[in-house]
Formats: structure tokens, sequence, C-alpha cells
């Protein structure tokens, strides 16, 4: 049997693949939409077509840079204190499951941790029909796509961006997963079920506490007042950065970069700020989800 090998040592793995790797192969196309070729191979998004979800599942979605790694950690911390779960350490993203891994999750007791950046048309419907709960999680668009620039600049996995070109693509939806106002106009349609909550990257910054309070309650884990305080200690952004230092060894740098609220600000031009305004304007402007995001605080 093969040595199962750590996340650091699948990291690093991954990265001398990409060494040799030309930035026109670490993309490929499915559906029409872009995917990460050596994260997301073709393999893994077809055996996904079989992975069905369970009612007690723990599922996590979020646009790419929306503040997924982070609510991961949450997540675990929150399962396995409540749930005396024991969460195995890995990416729990569904898409970078080998069709090996799908099949040992599959076989996993419940409840489980699924995490996906999906668009909800491409996930199994079983997680709308089994009623497993979903937490979605969003970030406001501009500082999205910042830190979705920077992701693929520090990522060697990922092909290499200029920013005015990458602004573009994300305007367009040519980036990876498709377009953050696709997805945003996807799951608004889904926003009053009651088994979907929705929650912003920038109310967790401002109230961490809170935010881990109703995401254990949206999920059935029973926590104390004293329970939540340490969880919370443990998940600011700057604690996960440095757990995943131990977790992802060179890697973390990629994964967790600022997580500020506004650096948008040190990198748009005033007529990219406005066309950005008025794609929200055209998509969100009026829908309960464009009332999460407090638009007009963070991005004005």
């Amino acid at each position: 049997m093969a040595q199962k090998l750590t996340l650091e040592e699948r990291v690093q793995q991954n990265m001398a693949r990409a060494q040799s790797m030309p930035d026109e192969e670490k993309v490929f196309r499915h559906k029409g939409i872009l995917y990460p070729t050596i994260m997301s191979p073709m393999e893994n998004l077809e055996a996904l077509r079989t992975l069905e979800a369970r009612q007690e599942d723990v599922v996590l979605v979020a646009y790419p840079k929306c503040g997924f790694n982070w609510m991961v950690g949450v997540l675990r911390k929150i399962m396995t204190t409540a749930a005396g779960k024991t969460i195995v350490m890995g990416p729990p993203h569904l898409e970078f499951m080998s069709p090996d891994m799908q099949k040992a999750l599959a076989q996993e007791a419940s409840p489980r941790l699924m995490a996906t950046h999906l668009h909800p048309d491409e996930m199994h419907p079983s997680f709308r029909e089994k009623k497993a709960k979903i937490l979605v999680v969003w970030r406001n668009p501009k500082d999205t796509l910042v830190s979705f620039y920077h992701f693929m600049n520090k990522n060697p996995v990922l092909p290499s961006v200029e920013w005015d070109k990458f602004f573009s693509d994300f305007m367009s939806g040519e980036v990876l997963y498709g377009s953050y106002f696709d997805h945003a106009v996807a799951w608004e349609k889904l926003f009053n079920d009651p088994n979907v909550k929705m929650i912003t990257f920038e109310d967790m910054k401002e109230d961490l506490i809170r935010g881990i309070r109703e995401v254990s309650q949206f999920f059935g884990f029973t926590l104390t007042d004293e329970q939540i305080q340490t969880i919370s200690g443990q998940s600011t952004f700057d604690a996960m950065k440095d757990d995943a230092n131990k977790t992802h060894g060179k890697f973390s740098h990629v994964v967790f970069r600022k997580g500020e609220v506004g650096d948008w600000r040190n990198h748009f031009s005033e007529a990219q700020s406005q066309q950005m305004d008025e794609e929200f304007n055209k998509r969100l402007a009026g829908t309960k989800l464009g009332a999460l995001l407090q638009y007009d605080t963070y991005c004005k």
C-alpha cells in the first residue's frame, strides 16, 4: 500500500510538478468554467458526479478568496469541540479530492466536513435533496478580486497574472470557478432556504464570537460561552495564519495573505472602481444578498 502523504508533502509534490508546467497548462476548461489542472484534474470533477451528500454533513461553500480557508479552520474547531470528532487535517475541498479520496469520504462517519468553491449548479443534487446544511461565505467583490489576484501570483500551481488583464477577466468571469456575480446571483435564489446560511468575511472580522455562535447554532452544535471564547481566540486571522505555517509549510503565505478589509483601495483605478459599482448595481442591487454584502460600506 502506498504511504499516505502529509498535507505539507502533498503541497511540496504539487509545487515541484508546477515548476515544469507552462502557465497555459495550469488551468483547463470544463463546461465553460476554468479549473486548476494540478489541484482539480478532470478525474476529480468526474468522480464528484457520484459523491452524494447526507443530511448530517457540514457543508461550506465560498467563491475563491472570500475567507474559505479561514472558515475551514473555524468549522474544524467547532466540530472537534462540540461533536468530539477529529477532523483529519488537509483541504476538505471536494474538487481537490482524488477519486480514491472521494471513496474514502463516502465511507466516513457523520458528521463529515465537506467544502467547495463549485457553483451551486455544479454541486451534486443530493446536497439539496438530502437537505444538508450549507454555509456560504461571501466577501465584498473588490477585496475578493484583489485577494484573488495576489493568490494567482503567489501560487506556483496557477498561472501568473497582470493586474489590468486579471481585472478584466474577473469582471467577465474568465477566472477560476467562473464569475463571482454568477455565483452570487445563483445563491441569491436560495437566500431564504432554511438549510442555507450566508455570512460575510467582513461580519466575521467585526464580531468573530457572534459569528461562531451563529454558525454553530445553524449546524446544530451546542457550545458553551467559554468554548466559543476559546474557539474565537484560536480563530483570529493571525492565529489561523500561524497554524498554517505548521500545516502548509512554505505554502502558508499563499493561503493566508493580509485578510484586510478595504485593501482594494490600494489597487483599483477610479475607472475600475466605477465599473465594479455598475456591475454590482446591475446584478445584486436590491437583493437580500446585496444587502448582506453592505456594498456601500465596504466598496465606496
